[in-house]
């Protein structure tokens, strides 16, 4: 039987574009969550029949009545498991103690290297040799839950920011649709 899942999201969802280019992955998402009215995510789910749940935190009284909301709508949808792509907000209290080991991260760096925002920029301006990508678990902390893949990337002398971007979302959306199939779907690619 196929797993439902949702996508939290943020921004403009390159990931969450990666995601929608599987077809076993893509027939799996019942919703798309984000937390910014806006976001160029939103029309990327709308454009695809995807259902979306689009709340502005800042209109609740608490993250768990925030939580709260996400929590019944995903109750209401079967939902078995949470895909953070690009979702610039800690997961509280509400959603994993619900969710717990079933809601996965991705993040632009090989941890626990750079965690946080700005990750790509960071493993750039400190000169590392080498930086990278990482799927794991989401626990109560910033980037600190149980990995599940790394991949690292030699970095390249003299290439831009922008350029060591681009190679990490390359690996990023190779790796993480690769994880969530195996996660979901008992299928055994190789990473």
């Amino acid at each position: 039987m196929k797993q439902r899942l949702s996508v939290f999201a943020s921004g403009t969802g390159s990931n969450f574009d990666a995601m929608m280019q599987d077809e076993k992955i893509a027939s799996s998402i019942v919703l798309l969550v984000c937390d910014k009215p806006g976001a160029a995510v939103i029309a990327k789910a709308e454009k695809s029949g995807l259902e979306t749940l689009v709340l502005t935190p800042k209109s609740f009284s608490s993250k768990q009545e925030y939580e709260k909301v996400i929590y019944e709508k995903l109750q209401s949808l079967g939902v078995e498991w949470i895909f953070l792509a690009g979702y610039m907000r800690l997961i509280g209290e509400t959603l994993l103690s619900h969710y717990e080991g079933r809601i996965v991260n991705i993040h632009p760096s090989v941890l626990p290297d750079f965690p946080g925002k700005d990750a790509i920029g960071k493993a750039y301006r400190a000169g590392v040799s080498k930086t990278g990508v990482t799927v794991h678990y989401v626990d109560e902390g910033m980037d600190t839950g149980p990995i599940i893949a790394q991949e690292e990337i030699e970095m390249i002398p003299g290439e831009t920011e922008e350029q060591l971007k681009t190679r990490i979302q390359a690996v990023e959306h190779r790796l993480y649709p690769n994880v969530i199939k195996q996660l979901t779907q008992n299928v055994t690619e190789e990473l």
